[in-house]
């Protein structure tokens, strides 16, 4: 038996003595994905894939060190490709990522790589990377459809840190530079959408969001592939190899301080989720934000101390959301930021091919109540989704809310 063989058995072996055993009748729907918004993560995951040709793909495996200075002997990484959500994950489906496949590691990053094979009339292929903290057990996931519904393409370019680790985020801060490689063409095709998103409606609205009428686009023509891009101008961008494929790469550029709150006038517009109506109103029409700002703080708490907590509290919690959720719209503005800011970090998360699911605790000990976004197919991010809003949310929202304003909810 070779060495890597051994390494796989015994590693499977000491899970399976110790009660957990990271897929036994295990599928990817059934994992608990929490840890991907935990606040208290040690470590980051994304898989980064590429499309090489019509059956072959290359898989990027980020991870980010998120506590100071961890060991790689404290991890156990795995990754495996699965035919669908459902599909039983086994032993015999993994392989395990050890120091020798290392491609490169940074004070940030640990970052694999691996070549796989998909066949062409092949409807659906997941990629799963699964990282065990041997510490306490801890099991980070992540995974991202090769091929699937609800993807047009995986793209055949990626975007890079100037180092050449792909980059695992979302956003990018102005006046910075990005890499965007390609093998296939010398050339890459930049759109730039200087748009501004509102805010969500709260989860018992049921009416339908306003949709923009126009949208602005402006066309950077085409630029030259594997050399530094500098985003000057705040909004989102997208690149394609070929204005005529059914993929590309989105980027969010924002300002110098995200993911925290830039400015008075910035943060009037993030108090929108616990403040009413006429609070917000009386905000925003503010001459003097700053003061206008204290004076709503003191108003909801009537205590200094409370309220300087609140604010660290609250403004922790829009941080988390543009960390995690950013798309092509700021994290706080997307469904699940807004959830994430008012309810905290979901308790339980479970994926599936066409949702994402978030459990709670409901009103009383013996309830839970759970947040369903519906999965969205768009050429912008293969992770798009919208929140199934209901009214059956208003008691347990204005629960949190009260909370968040008494100064009493932390995470």
């Amino acid at each position: 038996m070779n060495r890597k063989n051994l390494l796989t058995t015994i590693v499977f072996s000491l899970l399976f003595l110790h009660g957990n055993l990271i897929f036994a009748q295990k599928t990817l729907s059934s994992i608990d994905q929490s840890l991907r918004y935990s606040l208290y993560s040690r470590i980051g995951l994304k898989i980064v894939p590429l499309r090489l040709n019509s059956t072959e793909y290359r898989l990027q495996f980020v991870v980010e060190k998120i506590e100071e200075n961890p060991s790689f002997d404290s991890f156990s990484f795995s990754y495996a490709i699965l035919g669908s959500y459902e599909e039983e994950i086994t032993p015999d489906k993994t392989r395990l990522l050890v120091n020798s496949d290392l491609l490169q590691e940074t004070d940030r990053h640990w970052f694999f790589q691996k070549e796989v094979e998909i066949p062409e009339n092949q409807e659906t292929a997941i990629a799963i990377l699964t990282v065990l903290d041997t510490r306490q057990g801890d099991e980070y996931v992540y995974h991202v459809d090769l091929k699937s519904p609800y993807i047009f393409e995986t793209p055949n370019l990626g975007l890079y840190f100037e180092n050449d680790i792909p980059f695992d985020q979302n956003h990018l801060n102005s006046q910075q530079s990005i890499l965007i490689k390609t093998a296939r063409s010398a050339t890459v095709n930049g759109f730039y959408y200087p748009v501004n998103f509102d805010v969500p409606f709260p989860p018992m609205e049921t009416r339908p969001a306003e949709v923009p009428k126009e949208l602005n686009v402006i066309s950077m023509g085409d630029f030259l592939a594997n050399v530094p891009k500098e985003l000057a101008d705040e909004g989102y961008y997208f690149f394609q190899t070929d204005t005529l494929d059914k993929s590309g790469n989105t980027i969010r550029v924002v300002h110098e301080a995200f993911p925290k709150v830039k400015d008075w006038q910035e943060m009037v517009q993030m108090v929108t989720y616990i403040s009413t109506r006429k609070e917000h109103e009386t905000l925003l029409l503010a001459q003097d934000k700053k003061k206008a700002l204290d004076e709503y703080w003191i108003n909801l708490t009537r205590n200094p101390e409370v309220a300087k907590e609140l604010i660290r509290n609250y403004f922790r919690m829009v941080e988390f959301s543009n960390i995690l959720f950013t798309d092509f719209k700021e994290g706080w503005k997307t469904d699940r930021g807004m959830v994430f800011i008012v309810m905290g970090p979901p308790q339980q998360v479970n994926f599936y091919l066409d949702r994402e699911v978030w459990t709670y605790a409901g009103i009383d000990d013996n309830s839970k109540i759970r947040f369903t976004f519906a999965r969205t197919k768009t050429i912008l991010t293969p992770h798009y989704y919208t929140l199934n809003r209901s009214r059956a949310y208003q008691p347990v929202w204005f629960k949190n809310i009260s909370q968040w304003r008494s100064g009493r909810m932390a995470f």
